[in-house]
């Protein structure tokens, strides 16, 4: 299995670090690609993956399954101003917040089954319930 526990502050290290990469090869707000943090427990039937995907709305998220391999995409865009704001000329003053992107692709030790699969995304948590795909039986072949 891909999946290798490794203790929770090198995980938090090695974020700090690709965050600092992505900032010093594309600049501060380039709209790098965030590798959000995640969680994957394994059932008898399936797998729970959980990312953490906060300020993204649920038609910014795309969800792909190829076999065994998962992968996420999604997009936080900042809130749009009210109606009363937009119909004033208004121009920014300060601004931090942005377009942030996140993506993140993982690879299961089996196939999943998509039809018996699920996702929701709540309070900036999506959690995906991904059920393993059932092994076909040998069928014998009848010798004429």
């Amino acid at each position: 299995m891909f999946l290798y526990q490794t203790p929770r502050r090198s995980q938090d290290i090695a974020r700090y670090f690709d965050e600092r990469l992505a900032q010093a090869c594309l600049g501060a707000g380039a709209g790098a690609t965030a590798n959000p943090a995640l969680d994957v427990t394994e059932s008898a039937t399936g797998w729970t993956v959980q990312i953490d995907l906060p300020g993204v709305a649920k038609s910014d998220v795309k969800v792909s399954i190829d076999g065994a391999e998962v992968s996420v995409q999604a997009q936080a865009k900042p809130a749009n101003e009210s109606p009363e704001q937009a119909a004033e000329v208004a121009r920014p003053v300060y601004r931090e917040r942005q377009v942030k992107r996140y993506a993140r692709r993982l690879t299961l030790p089996a196939d999943v089954d998509q039809s018996a699969s699920e996702a929701r995304l709540e309070n900036g948590v999506l959690t995906l319930i991904l059920a393993k795909k059932l092994k076909t039986q040998a069928n014998e072949l009848t010798i004429n």
